[in-house]
């Protein structure tokens, strides 16, 4: 007999739903304080379903878009646990209205900033040096010609961010060497 979706599920029911280890689920107690099941005798975990929906969340920037711990724990400080569960069920209707009611305005990625804790998603720009016209200054607001074509200010943003994404491939590569 299956449980109705409004049920509580125990660890072993989560862990297997999302096909993680047990001990995983309890780390991850430790590191995100989002994450509190009710605990009953015996100290067994019983998770609401928000709150197994916030472990889909995390599971999936965690594993599927290569966030770091740190990364995570960011966004949850600064969007809330809903926020994380609307990227796993890809409701970005969602996503983009909890977004836009935290942040006034996006913030696009710092260039330069010094900051130990990156995503994967984001990496450093390197200091001191510019790739085509990314990670510099000047020229932000005009489009770059190539030939004969143009690239647009929003296709320019998808380029940059390819780039850093393969500049941080290059940095997580070069560590493990």
């Amino acid at each position: 007999m299956d449980k109705s979706p409004d049920a509580f599920r125990t660890i072993s029911e989560v862990a297997d739903e999302l096909d993680l280890p047990q001990h995983v689920l309890r780390f991850w107690e430790t590191r995100f304080q989002q994450i509190k099941p009710m605990k009953r005798g015996g100290g067994r975990r019983y998770y609401r379903p928000e709150d197994v929906d916030l472990l889909k969340g995390i599971r999936h920037l965690l594993y599927d878009h290569g966030y770091t711990i740190k990364g995570v724990q960011k966004l949850l400080k600064a969007n809330g646990n809903k926020f994380v569960a609307a990227i796993a069920s890809g409701d970005l209707a969602t996503v983009e209205a909890l977004a836009a009611s935290s942040n006034e305005e996006p913030q696009p990625p710092k260039v330069g900033v010094a900051e130990e804790d990156q995503i994967v998603g984001r990496a450093k720009a390197p200091a001191g040096r510019r790739f085509f016209s990314f990670g510099g200054g000047g020229g932000d607001d005009a489009e770059i010609s190539i030939g004969k074509a143009s690239v647009s200010k929003e296709d320019r943003a998808l380029l940059q961010e390819a780039l850093y994404d393969l500049l941080e491939c290059k940095r997580l590569l070069d560590q493990v060497r």
